[in-house]
């Protein structure tokens, strides 16, 4: 079995927002990319705009709001108005409607403010549900690190994403895998609509990648590197269509949309999804 038409998103969490990398990433066929209002310092959505802002046009754009610059640190927010006004504010910066505007990281206040939760979910998603009805961008949805917190609090008083990122790869825990996948059913998302990020954990240098060998995952693995199989298993680690990866080298970036043809082989990856519940941790690397 493969992936439906899976595709690579270009993530600017850690990227230098740099001109080049846009135009080579579309030369490799690369056209979604993915900001947040608080990337490089609150400056993503200016600088992109000044430095490739006719080029915008030609990517399925996807931003972030949620995060906000506060007093000698950065804040995160549920409220209502703030999250309506970020979405304005970054259309208005960017210069066009982004396609999606993802909730960022909803469990990061969620977690400290019980026992509202749900209310303020709900507060939070209609939001941009009327950002989008309000012609602010094209759809929005929500994206979690660690979506376990959210699982209790989805009812039909909550509006419903159409998009949902998630962590995925081989350094997520099965707490993590388990939620988003029960969230995609209950959101009833197509596979076409659940993203993963992060399949390196943050970064390719970390020691784990020189252990382990991913290429066990990969049906006919020979011809990959171990950070080619990690990124292809990853699309698996939940299920997913797409993985935004951030990167500031086109080389590695055409490495990575190299292993969209190879096919993942699902035994393996059942079995180490088996093996993930064995662990006290829920996580194996």
């Amino acid at each position: 079995m493969r992936d439906t038409d899976p595709r690579v998103v270009l993530g600017l969490h850690r990227s230098r927002h740099e001109r080049l990398l846009l135009t080579e990433a579309l030369d490799l066929g690369v056209t979604a990319l993915d900001t947040s209002a608080n990337y490089l310092d609150f400056r993503s959505h200016e600088v992109l705009a000044q430095m490739a802002g006719d080029l915008l046009s030609k990517f399925t754009l996807s931003t972030k709001v949620g995060y906000f610059p506060g007093p000698g640190k950065t804040e995160h927010s549920l409220d209502p108005v703030r999250l309506y006004t970020a979405v304005e504010q970054a259309a208005r910066v960017l210069g066009r409607q982004p396609d999606v505007v993802f909730l960022h990281n909803p469990e990061r206040s969620l977690q400290e403010t019980t026992p509202q939760n749900q209310d303020l979910l709900a507060q939070a998603c209609a939001a941009l549900e009327r950002a989008t009805t309000n012609g602010l961008c094209g759809t929005w949805g929500i994206a979690s690190w660690y979506p376990p917190p959210l699982l209790s609090l989805i009812d039909t008083t909550i509006p419903r994403p159409s998009v949902f990122m998630v962590r995925a790869g081989l350094l997520v825990g099965v707490a993590t895998i388990d939620a988003a996948e029960a969230l995609t059913t209950a959101w009833d998302l197509s596979s076409g609509m659940v993203w993963g990020m992060s399949p390196f954990g943050g970064s390719t240098q970390a020691p784990v990648w020189g252990k382990i060998d991913p290429r066990v995952f990969i049906r006919d693995g020979t011809g990959l590197s171990r950070l080619q199989a990690a990124f292809r298993a990853a699309y698996r680690l939940p299920q997913v269509s797409a993985v935004a990866v951030g990167t500031n080298d086109s080389a590695h970036l055409n490495e990575l949309v190299g292993t969209l043809d190879s096919a993942v082989d699902e035994p393996a990856i059942r079995q180490y999804r088996s093996l993930l519940r064995t662990q006290p941790n829920g996580q194996l690397v």
